[in-house]
């Protein structure tokens, strides 16, 4: 901090703050940490003593004039200024008490009477000056978002994740102590804070965790640049901040074992013994930080005084008024000395005469004349006289623009922007800003005024740099660890890569959003470079004179182009945006100039270096540079700006924080304890002001690149592209050098003259050895080491493909024949010499003895040779013709590392590096004439290549490319220098010789390889790896006889026994393999099957890869074992997962699970087809055995009856599975079912004494034992996400079958139609409806448009309608099962609806209810008579199903964890089962319920009955969802809308007692109902039912046909009534006892309907109920209560405990002859939940339904009638014998 004092005043100095003793008084401290001390006696005297009028802040001083007005500060102001809106006294004091001012309808009055926008209310900002305008209602969270205890929202997954994201910290207190650590996979490494982080990025030097954790303990580091300084952290800074007095290294190994004569001669060192900069001595800064580079210094500056101050001869600065007022102020009496023209003083001068001779204010002050001046005037030097204060020349008094007047100023705002309410600073017109950041591992938004913090992308490895394009919505960011530049839209959508090749370090970007231009720099590669948006067109703009290029910065109005550079020179530089008129605008007290921002509004540019904790400004070319803020810095690193506020991130603090841009001052930390913040910018519209496009609609008419300059534009071409013309480029590059860098391939184009290399855009390049090319097809061809492939691409990296990737260890020399279209490569692993078609096919092994590693190879197609090096124990150069024919040594001696290989063919010279020699060698290409070319100078040549005159080499330890003159050596000139990892290089041209040769013509007659050989013989014929040629020369064998074929997880592979070498050979399937682990094959038909137990399915291919197919893609989890019966063609498996042995076709049909039962965990399977037995093991077919060696990952071969000879076949083989030996040529054996397949009509399955027919799984064989029926009669049917599936319930192994429906994403629910054989489902991933048939053809969208979540779907069978509900929408819909006539039923008091069903013969529709309520309901099947039957005790009421036989409601509480179930009206209700994990959907059938289950991901059942019995039916189920049965007995009965769709024409829903018509709610075309006609039934009131439209025709036939069954049905009824009556009269027994009411109203809240009882006949003991008897245990009359109004047909004693069991739980049905009814006799129910006719209606019901066990036992006569039910009951037995 520094401090300046003109007069010596005792004061105390400290770090922290400004002391100047008595009688003085402290000035605020300035932007740049000064202290000024003035008298005390100057305070508050009207005069800006301390230059920014802090002595005058809250003054009240009497010096205005009456014409004034004396503001709260003690400034005057003219009175007109007085309430007219404008904050003229800069405290808003001239605008207090004032009449409220009258706002326009599209303004907001502010309390202190500013009228501002009314867009302006609740944005954040405080417009009005007083906040009122920001008193608004706190912003809602949505629900995927937490609310801070400070009212702001930040992302729900921030809560508790270990990441301070609160402003107040509050979304990490109450965590969970227990919250699991992040576990990182095996290719991952763990940062100490927990990210996990690729394993290669450990100990790489950079700094990818963000803590250093992951260059700790690291034995080793990248070595860092010259003129760099290793941190022990792996950090690398500038070396001359070492032993600077600074700690830079984050560990502060910079500053240890340092000694006092550390500094440079251009350091200076200060007493401290920090060395700081020679230039910085006496710069009036305190970069010593102990001021010892300031002392001893002449003063030559002159300081700067305020406009209204005068500067005294000795350098101070004092107010205007302190001028020739008699006194001394300056000290050195400047200020009253005769230069300032000051009148004598006469003692007798008065303000009342002549205005004591002042031009405007006159005071008197100690008895004399002071003249003062009016405010927006300076006293001058003559002590009367004023002058217009230019306030404008005054930094910062407006925002943006200021226009001077005579006595005052106006301020006035660039376009875009409206002047506040102050009439000085200016509002951004638009959204609210945001402030978007990168830290690192994400990029958030933030904000600045309200705290609103949200993540925009995660999951990011290391964003650095950012910036964003607003009108496309785009943000783009750099990742230094990945190395790539991506992009994403601003809502966090469709991420993809933009540059992802060629970048080392890009830490800075800029968006040129006029032009669509992308700019960034990179540190690593030294350039600053440019692109289309999309990252095509790429060029390097900017390359020389470059060190570490930072920041960025584009003003595309302009044209100019902004960078800073922290290189050894820090500077900041800016040049066109076409790289032309480059320039430097600052170069002096820089050291690490991070961030960088462009004012547009305000013309200047701000940057921050965190070497010296600064923020700068200047004008755009570089005058005017100021500091703004020196204090508080500890390291800042990006920097934005927007309207009047500074932003910046700081790494030390974590933080981001605002600053006003004028002074520095109003510092605030917007948000703190980040990760790692990053690069910064404002996301608003002002931020990138429309433009002048340049380059227009049309590119300029350029052909690629469009580049603005400051006035007009160039055309430019992407790097190595030349010009054709001034706005064409060429289209191709004819020559350019191509060489390998381990990460990538790169060129260097010899047509243009910059000779810039640049990355060609390939993927997966991870360690690139050796290339070669072939102009004809464009193609470049490299191998990789790491994934041991060979692969090639077009030179522009389009094409890329992987040629050759089996069996390659390491390939490390590559050759192009480019006249047969061969490719030839060495393996320094296999040490084989292989040859193939450049694409890969048929490839064959040349040389596979006496090899010892083998390096680097070329061919001469002209003579017909290849050359190639030998790196063994004895290193030579070999040649053999390319047929590997001729074979001979012909450079054995004074060899170590022969690395490159050339062929001169003008000279007929073999070159050669050798990097141990440490030489670049030549001679004859029979190895004559051996000669040293280059000898010195040459640290480690690795490739060598020849073009033109010049030889041109890689070398490894100079990392540079040289070339020289081929023939002397000399001329040696470095091309590229500071590349790391250079490998093999090579020079891409289209003028090789043309070569003709006999393989010309039909390939040479050869039906496979046509290889070249030298004169005379010229070529031969070759076939593919483990194939023999045939006798005449030309022509192969059509395949393997005898192999080994062998899984190897990933592939497949065969051995040929047939010759005399193992090479391995991969069966060429086109298909990806994941885990590969048991094979068969079919030797009939020569085709391989194999298990994938991670793709979890088994398929098959011809051996040759062809007709590859999938036979079974469901039910598999880990099939570990599989046999072919190659003569009873059939596939047998074994599966650990679900512990099954499995058989089916070998096509996958028919497929039958074999043993389900007593198995651990099934593994490997054979097969004795003979004897009809499945085995554990397999045979040979001769004396030798074969063993795959997993943890050797070898192949052996022994002797299978002694285990002797042990050789081993192949090595090196990781993944190594199964194994099988194959000989064709072996004969099958006899078939048992080959006749007509035994008789059967699905499966034939030998056994040893013949063979049986068998069914597919879940299938019973009938009683002939031969044919199977198409399906199972009984089965259950449910969803698991991706799949439907069914278990049949006809057999006991309960085995899953998948149904294949296509296209299955997120399946929830299901129901059958047992008309039409349909399945329907709802997918929610798709939001439709489907249905397919049973065995999954014929799929269809029923619904596919206006679904949100579709949970519940019920089939009514009867009428062919579909119901569903809808949780996202909250209704519940109907449509014909077609989808057509779509209508919604029920829309209102919906919350969650979720499960549904449907009673077709009651004509009731149930659902639940999981809202903020739970319950479940009951409506007519049109949605009427809506009635809530439960919803208390509920909780999340999932699964719901009815029992049509015993009229009950069964459902299943996830949340409760229980299965319940009610009466059709919701009493009875009974707890089935109590404990359940988290049951979802339920279903039944017969005497179970059975249900799935999220939890224990299983299917289960239990008695429906008595809750006991639980049994698992299938386990191990993940995503269950819903469950049906499919059954003949489940969807039985009809209604009145079964026939003829009830006459409808569109929807009929059928009731209770009746049916109704219904339209669509989109109309189809179709008449539809218009109006209502009546229809009246006996003993009841009419009903209203609706009638249709008519035709011009007359009534459609089916009215005709629907009035006519009405007749006939009442017909029916009044004689089914007649009949009734008789029979009532004929069998009324005076002896039973008669119904009662006591109580009809049921208004009560508990009523009971009790039966007077006499002793009954025996017969009637049948009926089980509570009883008292007397001691002779005869029947008194006595009143009797039937429990809870069951009836039983059985006597047995155990179900009597049942029903007192179920009496204790309010209700149960026990054992299947039940008859449920509803309280007939005791009815419980709720004040008012039912009126009378329902009361009446449901007992005329359940008596019906539950009526008298036999035909003697009567109907009892009750008070008052009820209506004939029209059932006719069956007789049902009378004695305990018949029952």
């Amino acid at each position: 901090m520094k401090f300046r004092v003109w007069r010596r005043p005792q004061i105390t100095l400290n770090s922290t703050e400004c002391s100047c003793g008595r009688n003085h008084f402290t000035c605020a401290v300035s932007a740049f940490g000064e202290c000024t001390c003035i008298p005390a006696q100057w305070q508050c005297d009207g005069d800006n003593d301390c230059g920014d009028h802090s002595d005058e802040d809250g003054c009240m001083l009497p010096t205005c004039s009456p014409l004034d007005f004396h503001c709260d500060n003690g400034k005057c102001i003219r009175r007109s200024w007085v309430c007219d809106g404008d904050n003229d006294c800069e405290d808003d004091s001239d605008e207090q008490d004032c009449p409220p001012r009258e706002c326009e309808e599209d303004e907001f009055s502010c309390q202190n009477g500013y009228c501002i926008r009314s867009l302006w209310h609740c944005d954040g900002d405080n417009d009005c000056g007083d906040n009122s305008d920001e008193q608004c209602d706190m912003r809602k969270c949505s629900e995927k978002e937490f609310r801070c205890s400070d009212g702001s929202c930040i992302a729900e997954h921030w809560f508790c994740d270990g990441d301070t994201d609160c402003k107040d910290g509050s979304d990490e207190e109450n965590c969970p102590s227990d919250v699991p650590a992040a576990t990182c996979s095996l290719e991952e490494f763990q940062c100490a804070y927990g990210r996990c982080i690729l394993d290669i990025y450990h100990c790489d030097g950079d700094d990818d965790c963000g803590d250093w954790s992951d260059e700790s303990d690291c034995s080793s580091h990248q070595p860092c640049r010259s003129g760099e300084f290793m941190c022990n952290s792996g950090l690398c800074i500038n070396a001359g901040w070492r032993c600077d007095g600074d700690f830079d290294c984050d560990d502060q190994s910079d500053e240890r074992n340092c000694t006092t004569s550390m500094c440079t001669a251009d350091q200076f060192r200060c007493k401290s013994g920090r060395c700081v900069r020679l230039s910085w001595r006496c710069d009036g800064e305190d970069d010593c930080s102990d001021n010892s580079d300031e002392e001893n210094c002449e003063n030559t500056g002159t300081p700067q005084c305020a406009p209204d101050q005068f500067l005294c001869g000795n350098g101070r600065c004092i107010g205007q008024r302190k001028l020739c007022n008699g006194a001394n102020d300056c000290g050195d009496g400047s200020d009253e000395s005769p230069h300032q023209n000051c009148r004598p003083r006469t003692g007798e001068e008065n303000c009342n005469v002549n205005n004591g001779g002042c031009a405007q204010k006159c005071q008197m002050v100690r008895g004399m004349v002071q003249c003062t001046c009016h405010t927006g005037y300076r006293l001058l030097e003559d002590g009367r006289s004023c002058q217009d204060v230019n306030e404008c020349a005054e930094e910062g008094y407006c925002s943006q623009g200021c226009t001077n007047s005579e006595g005052g100023f106006q301020c006035w705002c660039e376009q875009g922007y409206e002047l506040r309410p102050d009439k000085r600073s200016c509002k951004a017109l638009g959204p609210e800003p945001v402030l978007l950041f990168a830290n690192r591992i994400d990029i958030r938004q933030v904000l600045p005024h309200r705290s609103e913090y949200t993540l925009l992308l995660n999951n990011l490895e290391n964003a650095i740099a950012l910036d964003f394009h607003h009108s496309k919505e785009l943000v783009f960011w750099s990742d230094v660890t990945l190395d790539r530049i991506m992009r994403a839209n601003l809502n966090g959508s469709n991420v993809e890569e933009v540059v992802s090749t060629g970048l080392e370090s890009p830490g800075g970007l800029a968006i040129d959003w006029i032009h669509d231009k992308l700019y960034w720099t990179d540190s690593g590669t030294s350039r600053i470079e440019v692109a289309n948006l999309d990252g095509t067109h790429r060029k390097v703009l900017l390359w020389q004179n470059l060190e570490k290029p930072r920041a960025i910065a584009l003003h595309p109005m302009e044209g100019t182009i902004y960078w800073t550079d922290w290189g050894n020179t820090p500077r900041i530089e800016y040049s066109n945006m076409d790289g032309s008129n480059r320039r430097i605008i600052a170069d002096t007290h820089l050291f690490w100039p991070n961030g960088l921002t462009i004012d547009y509004a305000g013309h200047r540019m701000y940057w921050v270096d965190a070497k010296h904790h600064v923020i700068e400004r200047a004008d755009l070319d570089g005058q005017n540079r100021k500091a703004v803020i020196s204090q508080g810095l500890p390291h800042p690193f990006a920097i934005t700006v927007f309207e009047d506020s500074l932003y910046w991130t700081d790494w030390h603090t974590k933080s981001i924080n605002s600053a006003n841009k004028f002074t520095g001052k109003n510092q605030e930390i917007i948000r703190n304890k980040l990760h790692f913040p990053m690069d910064i910018h404002t996301l608003h519209p002002q931020r990138q002001p429309a433009g002048r496009n340049r380059c227009g609609a049309n590119n300029g008419g350029c052909t690629h690149l469009c580049l603005p300059s400051s006035k007009d534009y160039t055309c430019a071409c992407p790097t190595g592209f030349r010009k054709t013309s001034s706005h064409a480029c060429a289209q191709s590059l004819d020559k350019f050098l191509l060489f390998a860098r381990r990460m990538d391939i790169r060129r260097i184009s010899f047509d243009t003259d910059d000779l810039s290399d640049d990355v060609i855009p390939l993927a997966d390049v991870r360690s690139a050895v050796a290339l070669d090319w072939d102009s004809k097809d464009d193609y470049v061809y490299w191998t990789d080491v790491s994934t041991d492939s060979i692969s090639r691409a077009k030179w522009d990296g389009s094409s890329q493909e992987v040629v050759v990737d089996t069996s390659l260890e390491s390939p490390a020399g590559l050759a192009i024949d480019w006249v047969t279209n061969k490719l030839y490569w060495t393996d320094a692993g296999t040490d084989r010499i292989e040859v193939s078609n450049t694409d890969g096919t048929m490839r064959t092994v040349l040389i596979w003895e006496n090899l010892d590693r083998p390096r680097d190879i070329v061919v001469d197609p002209v003579g017909g040779f290849m050359y190639w090096t030998d790196w063994g124990a004895s290193p030579k150069i070999e040649r053999a013709g390319m047929d590997a024919s001729n074979r001979l040594v012909i450079i054995s001696s004074n060899l170590t590392w022969p690395n490159g290989l050339a062929i001169d063919y003008e000279s007929q010279r073999l070159y050669w590096a050798d990097a141990g020699m440490k030489t670049i060698e030549y001679a004859s290409l029979d190895g004559s004439n051996r000669k040293v070319l280059i000898g010195s100078n040459l640290p480690h040549p690795f490739g060598l290549t020849l073009y033109g005159e010049r030889i041109y080499w890689t070398d490894w330890q100079a990392k540079s490319i040289q070339s020289a003159d081929r023939r002397t050596g000399q001329a040696r000139e470095t091309l590229q220098d500071n590349l790391e990892n250079l490998m093999d290089i090579h020079v891409f041209h289209r003028h090789r010789p043309p070569v003709h040769t006999a393989c010309d013509v039909s390939n040479g007659g050869c039906s496979h390889l046509c290889l070249l050989a030298p004169l005379p013989k010229g070529y031969s014929c070759t076939c593919p790896t483990g194939i023999n040629l045939q006798s005449d020369g030309k022509t192969c064998s059509p395949g393997m006889t005898s192999f080994l074929i062998f899984a190897r997880r990933t592939d497949i592979r065969m051995v040929s026994l047939d010759i005399p070498y193992f090479a391995d050979v991969v069966v060429s399937v086109n298909v990806t393999m994941k885990n590969t682990i048991a094979i068969g094959v079919d030797a009939h038909e020569g085709k391989v099957y194999w298990s994938d137990s991670t793709l979890r399915k088994i398929s098959r291919a011809a051996l040759d890869g062809s007709q590859f197919e999938d036979i079974i893609t469901t039910g598999l989890l880990t099939t570990d074992g599989l046999a072919v019966d190659a003569i009873g063609r059939k596939i047998y498996w074994t599966d650990t997962g679900t512990n099954r042995i499995e058989v089916g076709n070998l096509d996958g049909s028919m497929r039958k699970v074999l043993v389900w039962q007593n198995l651990d965990s099934p593994r490997a399977i054979a097969l004795y087809h003979e004897m009809g037995l499945v085995l554990s093991r397999g045979c040979l077919g001769d004396r030798r055995g074969l063993l795959t060696s997993q943890r050797e990952h070898n192949i052996h071969r022994a002797d299978k009856d002694t285990g002797a000879n042990v050789i081993l076949v192949r090595a090196n083989l990781p993944g190594l599975m199964d194994i099988q030996a194959v000989d064709r040529a072996r004969p099958l054996g006899f078939n048992k079912c080959g006749v007509r397949n035994g008789g059967c009509s699905h499966l034939c399955l030998p056994h040893p004494t013949g063979f049986s027919c068998a069914c597919p799984t879940g299938i019973q064989l009938k009683r002939d034992e031969q044919t199977c029926d198409s399906s199972p009669e009984t089965y259950l049917l449910f969803s698991s996400r991706a799949s439907i599936r069914r278990i049949s319930l006809d057999t006991s192994d309960h085995t899953d079958v998948h149904i294949p429906v296509p296209e299955l994403n997120n399946v929830i629910s299901l129901d059958y139609d047992s008309v039409d054989g349909k399945i329907y489902y709802t997918d929610v991933f798709l939001d439709v409806i489907r249905r397919s048939d049973l065995n999954g053809s014929n799929m269809e969208t029923v619904i596919g448009q206006g679904l949100k979540t579709t949970d519940g779907l019920a089939v009514d069978w009867v009428a062919r309608n579909l119901y569903w509900t809808d949780t996202g929408r909250n209704t519940i819909e109907v449509a014909r099962l077609d989808g057509s006539s779509r209508k919604v039923l029920i829309n209102n008091s919906l919350d969650e609806p979720r499960a549904i069903a449907v009673f077709p013969k009651k004509g009731y529709l149930f659902w639940t209810d999981w809202g903020h309520i739970a319950k479940i309901e009951r409506a007519n099947l049109d949605g009427s008579e809506r009635k809530i039957l439960i919803n208390t005790d509920l909780g999340w009421p999932n699964g719901l199903t009815l029992d049509y036989d015993t009229r009950r409601i069964y459902w299943v509480d996830a949340h409760l964890d229980r299965i319940e179930s009610c009466d059709l009206n919701g009493k009875l209700r009974q707890v089935l089962v109590s404990q359940v994990s988290h049951p979802f959907a339920l279903t039944q059938q017969d005497r179970w319920i059975y249900w799935t289950d999220w939890q224990t991901k299983s299917i289960q059942r239990v008695d429906k009955y008595s809750g006991r019995n639980k049994e698992t039916v299938l386990a191990n189920v993940e995503g269950l969802m819903d469950i049906i049965v499919v059954s003949p007995q489940r969807q039985t009965g009809t209604n009145a809308c079964g026939v003829n769709n009830g006459g409808c024409t569109h929807l009929c829903f059928a009731r209770a007692s009746d049916f109704v018509c219904a339209c669509p709610d989109e109309p189809d075309g179709r008449p539809c109902s218009t109006s209502e006609f009546t229809e009246c039934h006996l003993g009841r009131e009419c009903i209203k039912y609706p009638c249709y439209s008519l035709s011009g025709e007359g009534l459609h036939v089916s009215y005709i046909i629907g009035g006519l069954l009405s007749i006939l049905f009442i017909l029916l009824l009044i004689a089914a009534l007649i009949i009734y009556r008789h029979n009532k009269s004929k069998f009324t027994d005076p002896g039973l006892g008669n119904l009662t009411y006591s109580n009809p109203s049921y208004r009560t809240s508990t009523q009971e309907v009790k039966i007077e009882a006499i002793p009954k006949p025996t017969m009637y003991n049948q009926l089980c109920y509570k009883k008292e008897t007397g001691p002779d245990h005869s029947y008194t009359k006595e009143k009797i209560k039937i429990v809870e109004g069951i009836c039983l047909l059985s006597s047995d004693e155990s179900e009597w405990d049942d029903l007192k069991q179920i009496r204790s739980s309010r209700g149960g049905i026990l054992r299947d002859h039940v008859c449920m009814k509803t309280d007939t006799v005791s009815i419980q129910a709720s004040s008012g939940s039912l009126d009378d006719t329902e009361t009446e209606q449901l007992l005329q019901e359940e008596q019906s339904e539950c009526s008298s066990v036999n035909t003697a036992a009567a109907t009892p006569e009750r008070r008052g009638s009820l209506p004939d039910t029209g059932w006719k009951h069956q007789r049902k037995p009378s004695t305990e014998s018949e029952v």
